[in-house]
């Protein structure tokens, strides 16, 4: 049985039931005990901390752009593709990685969705057109493919194990004929809401995961939904609040909280669960901006009293930008000599800065290992 507060399945002519949810905000309204405004409390205070923190970093849209790319990986990671940050980064220079190039081109489209849903904010509301658009963007030229990219379904979807059907699946969301209206009062829900904007990002994330709209690609353009409204709404400058990791690391809890606002009506615990995953996502980036940071200065340091000539300082910058390196590519970035470069990367090598990673004599490789250590800390457990 479901509570009435989250919605209500509907019986299907072919027999299944489907689950229609309500508009938001949830009905009765939420009930704020002194753990969850505790929990807002803290969380609105380390999104804070977070989004000042940009502003003191020598480049923060290299950070940014370093940051949408790991959640890339991450949040492609949850729906099954094996492809790491290095892999990205390798494919960016041109480096081909064996056997993964459709995990890589779901990775490299969703930096491509993310990128295109800011640019889209300056020009629409969060609308169902926005969420398409992204949705098309993600899409195009992956696996799923063939599943209408930026179209919303036509068809019922469910949720469940592989080879699951409507009548054993753990969870049918709207029907076909009920999809329009379910986007339609999220639309409203978007755009028309006065909630803070942590509670408004749980909830729409939520209720975007109930409704399901598309064929493949809800998870990622519902964690990708979460930065854009909160960039949208102004608790952030910048697009650095990601929570794939966190989801992936606590992937039972997540899909029962889910259930448990589709089962018994539990927004508030849902909401708990959400800013408990806003606080340590943000106290971790605010961590390793600062441990990048650092590492930077330090290698500039190094730089400087090693005399490694006027292209030291800019391959630093360059690989801060591309971790994953080749002399080719920072050749031509730099407009240097091969030569040169060349002896900068053995340079490097030497001191530790840098990693070459084919052992091979010609066309190498360099990786920026302390960097993207630090990066992607902690994502694969």
């Amino acid at each position: 049985m479901t509570s009435k507060r989250a919605g209500r399945f509907r019986p299907q002519l072919t027999g299944y039931e489907a689950f229609m949810p309500k508009p938001l905000p949830p009905d009765p309204q939420l009930q704020w005990d002194a753990e969850l405004l505790s929990l807002l409390s803290e969380a609105n205070t380390a999104l804070g901390r977070l989004d000042g923190m940009a502003t003191t970093l020598p480049d923060p849209d290299m950070f940014v752009a370093s940051y949408v790319r790991l959640e890339a990986v991450l949040s492609s990671q949850i729906e099954g593709t094996q492809s790491s940050l290095d892999d990205l980064f390798a494919h960016e220079v041109e480096v081909q990685r064996t056997g993964l190039m459709a995990d890589i081109h779901e990775t490299v489209n969703y930096v491509r969705a993310m990128r295109l849903g800011l640019q889209l904010l300056d020009e629409l509301p969060l609308s169902g057109r926005l969420i398409r658009r992204v949705h098309e963007e993600l899409m195009t030229g992956t696996r799923g493919q063939e599943r209408t990219p930026g179209e919303f379904r036509r068809s019922q979807n469910w949720i469940g194990p592989a080879g699951c059907t409507l009548a054993t699946a753990a969870f049918v969301s709207p029907s076909p004929e009920d999809l329009g209206t379910a986007i339609h009062d999220l639309e409203i829900y978007l755009n028309d809401s006065d909630d803070p904007p942590l509670v408004l990002a749980g909830l729409a994330h939520a209720q975007f995961e109930t409704i399901h709209p598309f064929l493949d690609g809800n998870g990622r353009v519902g964690r990708l939904l979460i930065a854009l409204l909160l960039v949208e709404r102004g608790a952030l400058a910048r697009p650095l609040l990601y929570l794939s990791l966190f989801l992936k690391q606590n992937r039972s809890e997540h899909y029962d909280r889910l259930n448990a606002i589709r089962a018994r009506g539990d927004w508030e615990g849902w909401l708990k669960f959400f800013l408990a995953g806003v606080i340590s996502t943000a106290s971790d980036a605010v961590r390793v901006a600062g441990e990048l940071s650092a590492l930077t200065d330090e290698h500039r340091q190094i730089a400087t009293s090693h005399n490694f000539g006027k292209y030291g300082w800019p391959l630093l910058n360059l690989l801060a930008e591309q971790p994953i390196m080749t002399i080719k590519r920072a050749t031509a970035e730099l407009g240097a000599t091969s030569t040169t470069i060349g002896g900068l990367f053995d340079h490097m090598a030497q001191l530790g800065m840098v990693a070459e990673i084919t052992g091979q004599r010609r066309n190498r490789v360099y990786r920026y290992s302390q960097f993207l250590d630090i990066l992607a800390d902690d994502t694969a457990k």
